[in-house]
């Protein structure tokens, strides 16, 4: 009698594991990093206004800085309370992740005028993040 399974490849199996290990991680310290940055964002809008290239009368959404600031505090606050769920594995914390990502990266291009460099960046991190969490689609009960 022959055998016709082929051997399970238990080592290529556990470095996959790592991987996926390993982009949850970053994408729940660069969520919570982007989280915090909107909210030093928000408190700068709220506080020290005068530092934004532009007047709030040029951005995208033509409000006052003070309402763009309690928005970019409440947007980091989710931000930080999705990398906790994120960080606990739990599957919904991935799709709230997508959501509150996708969000910020287009309040951060209606700000861009603002603060050019600063919201590029945070663009920049927002995409990252988006493609840590979505590039593995197996199942996820191992992290």
């Amino acid at each position: 009698m022959t055998n016709d399974t082929p051997p399970v490849d238990y080592q290529q199996d556990e470095e996959e594991a790592r991987g996926w290990h390993g982009l949850i991680a970053f994408a729940t310290y660069v969520l919570l990093l982007v989280g915090a940055f909107h909210i030093v964002g928000g408190f700068v809008a709220l506080f020290e206004d005068d530092v934004y290239e532009v007047p709030s009368r040029d951005l995208v959404i033509s409000v006052d800085y003070n309402v763009w600031g309690i928005a970019h505090m409440a947007l980091g606050l989710g931000m930080i309370l999705a990398s906790y769920a994120l960080f606990w594995g739990k599957t919904w914390g991935r799709v709230v992740t997508i959501a509150i990502v996708m969000v910020s990266a287009v309040t951060n291009l209606a700000f861009l005028s603002a603060a050019p460099v600063w919201y590029t960046m945070m663009i920049v991190l927002d995409i990252l993040v988006i493609y840590a969490v979505t590039v593995y689609g197996g199942d996820n009960r191992e992290y």
